[in-house]
């Protein structure tokens, strides 16, 4: 009677630790959609960026957050729709110009000539649903260089 007693204990706690695996499991998957989802979401703004004009001024008057542009309101109304959490913690597009290095002393004339480049970086945030209200937000960047 006391083997079964034990048999019983071992095979519950067996089962205990199979189901506290499988939530695991399942809150995993879960923020791995949440990732793959921000990850597209982002490819897709810089995807319009590129078939728009890529001139800096235009780009920040359409597309940045901060400047809250006709392309970034629409993004941001899919992002809402598909990632939790992003009421309060909206996603941020920067643009920064990257100047080439100067030329260097002693480099043949002729060489190739360096222009500015443009990059814009987006970092969009979501909380997923059932975490503490004072946790940090989930966060995904993403860094291109457009020209």
């Amino acid at each position: 009677m006391l083997e079964v007693l034990v048999a019983l204990l071992v095979f519950a706690l067996g089962v205990l630790g199979l189901v506290g695996l499988q939530a695991t499991a399942v809150k995993q998957a879960g923020q791995a959609k949440y990732r793959s989802d921000a990850a597209l979401l982002a490819n897709q703004l810089i995807g319009s960026m590129w078939v728009g004009n890529r001139n800096l001024a235009e780009l920040q008057a359409e597309y940045s957050s901060a400047d809250e542009g006709a392309g970034y309101k629409l993004w941001l109304e899919k992002v809402s729709a598909t990632l939790p959490g992003v009421a309060d913690h909206p996603p941020t597009v920067t643009f920064t110009q990257v100047n080439p290095l100067p030329a260097l002393a002693g480099r043949p004339a002729g060489g190739p000539v360096l222009t500015p480049s443009l990059r814009v970086t987006i970092t969009v945030k979501w909380a997923a649903p059932g975490e503490n209200l004072g946790s940090t937000p989930h966060n995904l960047v993403m860094i291109s260089q457009l020209k």
